[in-house]
């Protein structure tokens, strides 16, 4: 398949997919290896750029999307205000900064850096997709661990764990790691630069379509 077929066809695919689509099944269903998927991938990035057009081509660790582009946020925004989900809480937060820097944890760990019980809120970002059970603690009860999902990487406009802001050091406490998410929120909202997908949460506002 020539370079500039491939650029359709991988346009063509992650429009379609409305979703994160793996660098691996992008590679097995496009037939090409992962540097020639990644310097195609990176074409289609810096065209979409450079045209200024409405839509962008996001990284997500190891796995692709399409997004609406930043500068249009307003625009997605009002026409589809009714889509919006409610804005996380400040509990809701400080579980997700624990699980996120200190992830795979238990509820228990969650509840002992809070002090607080946190089951209702763990609840409520499971059904939100921002964190996800990844297998259990090997101690007696079993207890379910969690980590944070490609949505949650989305909405606070991540690649990837490693883009984290760093915690201060010295210090495990949750407010503490509340603040710099709530700063990294902040940031990605006044400088209008996060890429939201359809159907996520804020700070970001744009949203990518599906057909």
């Amino acid at each position: 398949m020539e370079l500039k077929e491939m650029e359709a066809a991988l346009e063509a695919v992650l429009f379609a997919a409305g979703e994160p689509v793996g660098v691996e099944r992008l590679c097995l269903s496009l037939e090409a290896d992962r540097p020639t998927l990644d310097a195609v991938a990176q074409r289609l990035m810096d065209q979409y750029s450079y045209e200024r057009r409405g839509i962008r081509l996001l990284r997500l660790d190891a796995s692709y999307q399409m997004c609406s582009a930043p500068e249009y946020a307003d625009y997605v925004r009002k026409t589809l205000e009714s889509r919006k989900p409610a804005r996380l809480s400040q509990p809701a937060l400080e579980v997700l900064a624990v699980i996120a820097y200190y992830q795979p944890v238990t509820r228990a760990y969650v509840d002992q850096v809070r002090g607080v019980d946190s089951s209702y809120t763990v609840g409520l970002l499971l059904e939100r997709d921002l964190i996800e059970e990844s297998g259990r603690l090997a101690v007696p009860g079993r207890p379910i661990l969690y980590r944070t999902t490609k949505t949650f990487l989305r909405s606070f406009g991540l690649s990837s764990l490693e883009e984290l802001p760093e915690l201060p050091s010295g210090t495990q406490e949750g407010d503490q790691m509340t603040l710099k998410l709530e700063e990294a929120v902040a940031k990605l909202k006044a400088e209008e630069a996060g890429e939201t997908p359809e159907g996520e949460t804020p700070p970001e506002p744009a949203e990518g379509g599906t057909p």
